[in-house]
């Protein structure tokens, strides 16, 4: 089994196809029928989960969040997603696929929704924020961009009791500038996308792309756990 999470993880980050794993890992149809039966019963994502808490708990935080930031990157899509599951951004002028993410204050991944790239911000982040919500109810407050500004502010507070305060940029701002909150989501962007599995979308079904996703994440926190002392005492988040 560790020789196959390793395999799982050496094609995350180096984003070969499945028959050109190296030889010394398993078999390669052994490792992708064990990567979907992890998938599909939710091994993935618990072990994501995992990690996370464990994460949180090493930089001295509770696991439970109370606070997340939203956003969503395009991403192109390969031949191998089918037109109906695929669309055009107009904004960043990308055929593909949309990931929506929400991380905690840290980073750390919450909760992630695949879409069309043609797919507003706005219309994804219902069902993101339906799903923050559902996951972590101690999650009263989250922060996006001025592209969820709108009926969004409003509908989460009224549905879902979450407080959804918008960091703008400035109108006179022309040069670079690190926005409060905003960078962290974009930090953890950077981090998907420095897996060559996740550079683009390679997967015929946006569940798959969400699994690599997690998996991404998973050697994010693995590699952090092993630098981090283990002894930090729980605080607020």
């Amino acid at each position: 089994m560790r020789d196959i999470v390793d395999a799982i993880r050496y094609l995350t980050h180096n984003g070969p196809v499945w028959r050109a794993l190296p030889a010394d890992f398993p078999p390669a149809g052994t490792v992708c029928w064990q990567a979907g039966k992890w998938e599909a019963d939710g091994s993935t994502a618990r072990m994501h989960e995992g990690l996370r808490d464990r994460v949180r708990t090493a930089a001295g935080r509770r696991p439970a969040p109370t606070a997340a930031i939203i956003d969503s990157q395009s991403v192109k899509g390969s031949e191998m997603v089918a037109r109906r599951d695929r669309g055009f951004d107009a904004g960043k002028k990308i055929n593909g696929r949309k990931r929506h993410i929400a991380v905690d204050t840290g980073g750390l991944l919450l909760t992630v929704l695949v879409t069309a790239a043609s797919v507003q911000d706005r219309d994804a982040a219902k069902p993101l924020l339906w799903n923050l919500r559902r996951a972590f109810p101690s999650v009263a407050l989250a922060w996006a961009d001025g592209g969820y500004a709108g009926k969004l502010v409003t509908w989460a507070k009224t549905a879902l009791h979450l407080t959804l305060e918008i960091v703008r940029r400035p109108d006179d701002l022309h040069a670079f500038k690190v926005l409060p909150r905003r960078w962290v989501v974009e930090r953890t962007l950077s981090w998907i996308t420095r897996h060559r599995r996740t550079v683009r979308d390679y997967e015929r079904l946006p569940a798959r792309h969400e699994t690599y996703i997690y998996w991404a994440m998973i050697i994010v926190m693995t590699r952090r756990l092993a630098r981090q002392p283990a002894d930090a005492q729980p605080r607020a988040a």
